[in-house]
């Protein structure tokens, strides 16, 4: 039975136990890249994390695997409070499936290490840049206390990055700005308007960014929301 006394070697042994090559197959068919892949979902993933609580040195020796259910397991197990940006930049080194990055991107933001965010975004590495984004956009969901401004001063580094034509990229831009827009009524107003701008941009993927955040954002349902 794995609980908290169960070391690195004996929760992958377990994961080994719930492999599924029908997921495997199953996963390829969402972009979820499957080298080193066990099939294990998500949510199963996370019952093993319950079960065996959170340990930042065993989650690091978990990363080290190369397989990517341990690493998800070491993502959900890490310690945010121990967790240092020399810690986050290495794992981030090792990022090669957005799944694995969107983990990762809540962890980081838990870890408030914000500073990161820039660093990643001017990384020319697809998966490290998406982090940014879904950093941007997991702060503006989950971060409840804290500030617009914080917040505001990310919108120049979307703006920056919007023609990033690399589907992965793209879409966390788009995610990152419908986030902030959607989070209250003083964040929306210049989300819109950058929006609109990235609307009318040259730059199709720009465009197709705009487009598709100012749709959600101009909605009468999210307007009575905020209001």
């Amino acid at each position: 039975m794995i609980g908290p006394s169960s070391d690195a070697a004996d929760l992958i042994a377990h994961l080994e136990t719930l492999r599924s090559e029908e997921n495997v197959a199953g996963m390829a068919r969402f972009g979820i890249v499957t080298g080193g892949a066990l099939g294990i979902s998500n949510p199963d993933i996370r019952a093993v994390a319950r079960l065996a609580k959170k340990d930042h040195l065993r989650a690091i020796q978990l990363w080290r695997s190369d397989i990517r259910e341990a690493r998800l397991l070491a993502l959900y197990t890490a310690e945010p409070k121990r967790l240092t940006t020399e810690e986050a930049r290495h794992w981030a080194d090792d990022f090669n499936s957005w799944e694995i990055v969107d983990c990762a991107a809540d962890l980081f933001v838990e870890a408030g290490l914000d500073q990161l965010i820039s660093d990643f975004a001017a990384d020319e590495r697809e998966f490290i840049r998406r982090t940014a984004f879904a950093m941007i956009a997991g702060a503006a969901v989950h971060r409840k206390m804290e500030s617009d401004a914080t917040l505001l001063a990310w919108m120049p580094l979307i703006a920056a990055h919007a023609c990033d034509p690399r589907n992965f990229v793209r879409k966390a831009v788009n995610w990152a700005l419908r986030s902030i827009g959607k989070r209250n009524l003083a964040c929306h107003a210049p989300a819109l308007a950058l929006a609109k701008i990235l609307a009318e941009s040259p730059d199709k993927t720009a465009r197709w960014i705009g487009r598709d955040a100012a749709r959600e954002l101009a909605g009468e349902k999210l307007l009575a929301r905020l209001r």
